[in-house]
């Protein structure tokens, strides 16, 4: 196992790696190719075995790579073993379809609960996830040892909103809000503004109707992770 920290763009792909390797691994397959790969995920072969020359040595040349060798390094490196529990603040109707979801296509990350201030919506549940006020944020923090929370709030809400989960202890936020969020230098913040990347599709469409641009790098691809810290 690696004990350098790998490029943010590389962490970025690991887990499509990890999903597309799990469905091969359902079916049986014992190995692939990084062409193979390539093909299934849309990413240059070339930026796949870059991406896992930082993990070691993990195929060989004209074998590729062990499906579930491979699997099972991603799944310690990921700790896919591990479930990460999050919360989820501004329950309207974007924050409702989030909570409905819940990563079910994750076996490691849930969220527990959601909280809001509207007195309508304090007490009730969203498919099972109870929603709470936000004066009981730092009790579910503690009880679920909670470091991630999602913000779906109105954007004049947001950076008050962030600066109290901060001060509860919440280290990293995904940012659902259009909002460019301040915050000290140990809390990541993750933007996705679904504004911008309805427009940058509308853009390749536009102006690449072939996908002529560089696989697996423009900027759909990573603009919905944009680091504020």
């Amino acid at each position: 196992m690696p004990d350098h920290k790998i490029p943010q763009v590389t962490a970025k792909r690991l887990p499509l790696y990890y999903r597309y390797l799990e469905k091969l691994h359902a079916i049986g397959k014992q190995r692939v190719s990084s062409a193979d790969l390539s093909d299934a995920l849309q990413i240059d072969p070339a930026t796949i075995r870059r991406d896992f020359s930082y993990l070691g040595e993990l195929g060989k040349k004209g074998y590729g790579y062990n499906v579930t060798y491979l699997l099972q390094f991603l799944r310690d490196f990921l700790k896919q073993d591990e479930v990460t529990n999050v919360v989820l603040v501004g329950v309207g109707n974007l924050g409702t379809a989030l909570l409905r979801y819940n990563f079910y296509r994750s076996h490691n990350t849930k969220i527990v609960a959601g909280f809001d201030q509207d007195p309508a919506k304090i007490g009730t549940d969203v498919d099972g996830i109870p929603v709470y006020s936000l004066d009981r944020l730092q009790e579910v923090i503690q009880l679920h040892h909670v470091e991630v929370a999602i913000l779906t709030v109105p954007v004049n809400a947001a950076q008050s909103t962030a600066d109290f989960l901060v001060k509860a202890g919440i280290r990293g936020i995904l940012n659902f809000t259009p909002a460019r969020l301040i915050a000290p230098a140990h809390v990541r913040i993750h933007n996705i503004d679904l504004t911008i990347e309805l427009q940058t599709l509308i853009y390749f469409l536009k102006n690449f109707p072939d996908g002529e641009e560089e696989m697996g790098e423009h900027p759909l691809h990573l603009s919905g992770t944009n680091d504020e810290s």
